[in-house]
């Protein structure tokens, strides 16, 4: 039988501005390991740690722009384009413009915090 999610969980966010992350599906809201769907928020200069993570990320910008940096360089993804930043490479995401970015991010295997080895 299919299950039905009512509502996302509300998770803390990483970075150095608040981010509001809704997650659908995932370790979290359904219990599921294996793949994790959340809604992003970011304000204008959020930023995130480096990150190299043992996960699949693919994003779907649905408003702003997401900026994409990794070991050679960096790229900003616009509203309407998707990015998939692959496990074992390292990538830090901000959004650095006025408007911030809404995004869908969808982890394989799900997001976990001691599985997206952040930089100290």
């Amino acid at each position: 039988m299919p299950t039905v999610i009512a509502s996302p969980a509300r998770v803390e966010a990483a970075g150095t501005k608040p981010k509001l992350i809704d997650e659908y599906v995932g370790r979290v809201n359904s219990g599921t390991a294996e793949v994790s769907v959340a809604h992003m928020r970011s304000p204008a200069g959020w930023q995130e740690s480096g990150q190299t993570p043992e996960f699949d990320e693919f994003t779907v910008v649905l408003r702003g722009t997401l900026r994409v940096e990794h070991a050679r360089g960096s790229l900003d993804v616009e509203a309407g384009q998707a990015v998939i930043a692959h496990r074992g490479e390292w990538i830090r995401y901000s959004t650095p413009h006025p408007e911030g970015a809404e995004y869908i991010a969808v982890c394989l295997p799900a997001f976990s915090p001691e599985t997206v080895h952040r930089d100290s």
